[in-house]
């Protein structure tokens, strides 16, 4: 797959270039993808809450099933999805989205190192325009695990990102 995603790079650089200092809302992120993304009408975020996952492992998953299918319903409307896709049941609904081929924003903790490159299907997606990866920190070499203050602090400027481009 080298070859082909090196001609990929070459044919539609933009989209894999690292791209410092994005502006949305009141804070800068640096970002690999399609930055037209920032331009659509409607976006929403995607945040899977722990009473939702409570509810489910208890035998009510109702409001987990209702959340997650709404989130796909929608990105089907046209709604730029937002989120750092950190739970498994977020990171259920990036699959879908990737599958139908939905425009989402993804939230990363760690910042992009000079030849980043997205992994697989979302390299694809970074390839087709429909997919724009921001962080708003630095790279860092040493770090290997996400801490719960990242995550909230993703989630947070998911649910920032969303109110600031649809105005709110």
């Amino acid at each position: 797959m080298n070859p082909q995603r090196l001609a990929t790079k070459r044919l539609k650089p933009g989209f894999f270039r690292v791209q410092k200092d994005i502006s949305v809302g009141n804070r800068s992120y640096d970002g690999v993808g399609n930055v037209g993304l920032l331009m659509q009408e409607s976006y929403c975020p995607v945040h899977v809450r722990r009473a939702m996952v409570e509810k489910a492992k208890g035998g009510d998953d109702k409001e987990l099933r209702d959340y997650k299918n709404a989130c796909v319903l929608k990105a089907r409307q046209g709604a730029v999805m937002v989120s750092p896709f950190i739970s498994p049941d977020e990171k259920e609904v990036m699959q879908v989205l990737l599958k139908e081929k939905s425009p989402f924003i993804l939230l990363t903790d760690n910042g992009f190192r000079d030849y980043y490159k997205p992994a697989d299907a979302l390299f694809d997606a970074c390839a087709a325009g429909r997919l724009l990866i921001l962080s708003p920190w630095s790279y860092d070499s040493g770090k290997r695990h996400i801490s719960r203050a990242d995550c909230v602090a993703l989630n947070a400027m998911a649910e920032e990102i969303c109110n600031s481009l649809t105005g709110e």
